[in-house]
């Protein structure tokens, strides 16, 4: 989509949304990008080039990483927005169906992470150690020295660094459950010469989040997995644990049921279903 169309749309869209309103809702594949922009970021913010890269640079950071907010349109101006994608009405009704029976169940099931073969995209296997200090009271945690998992049962996260990532089919996620491969063009939905992040969709998956334009492998521009963790696990909805975990979001795009919360108390519902 180019800048003056999306900025049709975004006027319109913000005119007629109330105060209120957190977050947004989008509900295709395509357009999944604002030029240099995501189109989860542009309409979280508004286009802002700050947000872009030219080469292999930094961007402008969120203001929502890893905060404490639970209002972020009343705090930061920004409202964290996620797609409902998939390659048909039925994919995504399966999805949101996920999202709802997740909700209040605080399941259990293992988080993977996998310290991969690939050096360029396994930037976040450092992160691992000190992530596994602060969580692994609340939650199993595995780190596999392997590019992919296969037959578990018991997947609730999975976090990788692939191009592509091998026997899906063979692995089953629980309700709720994050699952990303950190590469260059993960979130160029529907043409992506690399995988799709609707795949992990299609296998079960009930959030993920992928790149829309080279991002070069800073691992900012990606999911930091023990602040998704974090915030998931104490209750928070999709849309917000996983927008936390990305200190510079501008070229990444996330999908997803986003009001899934497994781990809210029933009787905390300030933004669930």
């Amino acid at each position: 989509m180019t800048r003056e169309t999306f900025e049709k749309v975004y006027t319109t869209v913000r005119v007629r949304t109330p105060r209120t309103v957190q977050g947004y809702a989008l509900t295709w594949a395509t357009p999944y990008r604002v030029e240099c922009m995501s189109i989860t970021t542009a309409f979280a913010t508004g286009f802002d080039r700050r947000y872009c890269a030219s080469g292999c640079g930094m961007t402008m950071p969120s203001p929502y990483f890893n905060s404490d907010s639970r209002s972020p349109y009343t705090d930061h101006d920004l409202r964290p927005t996620m797609a409902l994608a998939g390659k048909s009405v039925d994919e995504v009704k399966k999805l949101i169906d996920r999202g709802v029976a997740a909700d209040g169940t605080h399941p259990t099931g293992t988080a993977y992470l996998l310290d991969t073969k690939d050096t360029a995209r396994n930037v976040r296997a450092s992160l691992y150690p000190t992530l596994i200090q602060y969580l692994a009271n609340r939650i199993s945690l595995q780190v596999v020295h392997a590019d992919f998992i296969e037959n578990r049962d018991d997947v609730l996260f999975y976090f990788t660094g692939v191009a592509s990532v091998r026997a899906l089919g063979s692995i089953r996620f629980r309700p709720g459950a994050i699952a990303d491969h950190l590469t260059s063009a993960g979130g160029q939905l529907t043409d992506s010469q690399q995988m799709s992040i609707l795949r992990w969709l299609e296998a079960g998956a009930t959030g993920s989040y992928g790149a829309v334009v080279e991002p070069c492998n800073f691992p900012g521009k990606f999911p930091s997995p023990g602040v998704a963790m974090r915030h998931y696990l104490q209750g928070e909805t999709l849309v917000e644990a996983y927008w936390k975990s990305v200190a510079m979001p501008g070229q990444g795009i996330f999908v997803g049921e986003p009001l899934a919360a497994p781990f809210r108390n029933q009787t905390d519902n300030p933004s669930g279903h």
